[in-house]
């Protein structure tokens, strides 16, 4: 199994990177990791993040798609207030267009040397992210992903495996066996499988109080997949025990009108946290996929350093490896500051 972590090849995150000591390779040796899952913008540049430290690749995500991919014309407009603001925000002005988008990222992935690129099974509109009553069902989501797939998977050498991520929004959930049947069965691609995202599958059921809860949860919906339980790949390893805050905000029907709002909204539902307990360890151990990213949201070296921290001491809690300072000879100040282990 590869251990990784998220990042972007955005100028911020790459000059972040480099005030650690020995640059983002010395934060990887440090935390015992082996490479990172890279979100690549349209000015990727080799020097700036190497594709040495690349093993999989992040593809673009608009959680917005549906509408535009069938053309309807006037719920663009209805959801963007103009055809300009469409066009920024996915980068054409039609289907095709952004069809060209869509092969330049798989482009960059390539040239980048992925094992593996992941894509998102979802859409959902802005205001459908409060009150959650949705506009498409789970299977136009999943028909629409393969139409788009079917366009693009020529773009992949058969050796990088592509990976479907689930999310909460309509399309993979992977609370519906069948979604994962329609999928792959109907993508007939040999090297296709499903990147699980813990905290994302969390957010399916409000009712979860507790990291063992969650990852009981985790398990049975896994198991629920049947064959296709086997087509997990990949881990985004993260927690996110929101259920509270999505029943009072869904209870006042919150109003989601501008980014920052949706932003700080949506980051309360998936909150990407670390888990704390040696139930991370029995998550890994019986999922056992191949690659397994440290998904967090951070904003500076000292978050994300102790958000690996916890998760990596979580993981030595329940017999999976050594504590990376044990492994390498941590520095005792960064011993120092990672979280216990519950």
């Amino acid at each position: 199994m590869l251990q990784l972590i998220n990042t972007s090849s955005y100028v911020d995150d790459c000059a972040m990177w480099r005030s650690w000591g020995g640059g983002l390779e010395g934060f990887l040796a440090d935390h015992g990791l082996d490479g990172v899952e890279a979100y690549l913008g349209d000015d990727w540049d080799d020097a700036q993040l190497s594709a040495r430290h690349i093993c999989g690749v992040h593809l673009r995500f608009w959680p917005a798609w549906l509408d535009f991919w069938r053309g309807d014309e006037a719920e663009v407009l209805r959801q963007f207030g103009s055809w300009e603001n469409a066009r920024l925000y996915y980068g054409a002005d039609t289907p095709t267009g952004w069809l060209a988008v869509w092969r330049r990222n798989l482009a960059q992935a390539v040239a980048a040397g992925a094992r593996y690129v992941v894509l998102h099974v979802a859409h959902v509109r802005q205001e459908e992210t409060g009150h959650w009553r949705f506009s498409a069902s789970d299977e136009e989501v999943v028909t629409a992903t393969l139409e788009l797939v079917r366009l693009l998977v020529q773009e992949l050498p058969a050796s990088v495996a592509l990976l479907f991520e689930n999310l909460w929004w309509p399309g993979l959930r992977l609370t519906q066996p069948r979604m994962a049947a329609l999928l792959f069965d109907g993508l007939g691609r040999a090297n296709a499988g499903i990147m699980l995202d813990t905290g994302h599958l969390m957010n399916t059921c409000q009712e979860l109080r507790n990291e063992q809860e969650a990852v009981d949860y985790v398990l049975r919906t896994v198991d629920s997949l049947g064959i296709y339980a086997s087509r997990v790949r990949g881990m985004h390893l993260h927690a996110s025990l929101s259920g509270e805050y999505v029943r009072h905000s869904r209870r006042r029907d919150m109003k989601v009108s501008d980014v920052e709002t949706l932003w700080k909204h949506v980051s309360a539902i998936d909150q990407h946290q670390p888990f704390g307990s040696k139930e991370a360890a029995r998550l890994v151990q019986r999922i056992g996929p191949a690659y397994t990213v440290h998904e967090f949201i951070y904003s500076s070296l000292e978050e994300v350093s102790k958000k690996v921290t916890c998760q990596q001491a979580a993981l030595a809690a329940g017999g999976l490896g050594e504590l990376p300072w044990k492994q390498r000879g941590w520095s005792a100040r960064m011993r120092a500051s990672g979280a216990g282990v519950r």
